[in-house]
């Protein structure tokens, strides 16, 4: 049985911490990716609400990505950090690969590959790996999902 709120008080950590990074590589210049602008902008077109709507957005995903870390590490018997942080390259990977090629596909104000910009579809689409917002995006989102892994599996009491 997993610990609800052991994994959502954690979670809050391990998302403010990926949500750290991310926002750090923006304003370093080693990235132009912001997934709460990008979530927001999915309910909203003025760039000051949608930052906010995305910043909500993105930390509810966080905390229900958490209990889903929590139900795998209780699934394993055993957390840690180095299986946390496994998860975590696993979870990135995924993010980069699945989560933003299929991004533009349900997202009403960005343009694909195969249908460029528009009036209403103004945003860039991230391509493959996110690459289409600089060339350390992916180490970035992979780095800062590692550690969004590593300190759920440091943290969280598996059998609690």
């Amino acid at each position: 049985m997993i610990d609800v709120a052991a994994a959502l008080g954690w979670g809050l950590l391990a998302t403010a911490l990926l949500t750290l990074v991310m926002s750090a590589s923006q304003g370093l210049g080693w990235s132009r990716i912001s997934l709460p602008y990008m979530l927001g902008t999915i309910f909203s077109p003025r760039r000051d609400r949608a930052l906010a709507i995305g910043s909500g957005l993105h930390a509810v995903i966080g905390l229900a990505v958490a209990v889903g870390y929590a139900l795998v590490f209780e699934g394993w018997g055993e957390a840690g950090v180095v299986r946390g942080a496994v998860l975590g390259l696993f979870h990135g990977a995924f993010v980069l690969v699945v989560g933003m090629e299929l991004l533009p596909a349900w997202h009403p104000r960005m343009a694909s590959r195969h249908r460029g910009p528009t009036p209403t579809r103004q945003l860039e689409p991230p391509g493959f790996l996110a690459l289409n917002y600089g060339w350390a995006t992916p180490l970035v989102t992979l780095l800062a999902h590692v550690l969004y892994g590593a300190v759920l599996g440091a943290c969280y009491p598996v059998g609690a």
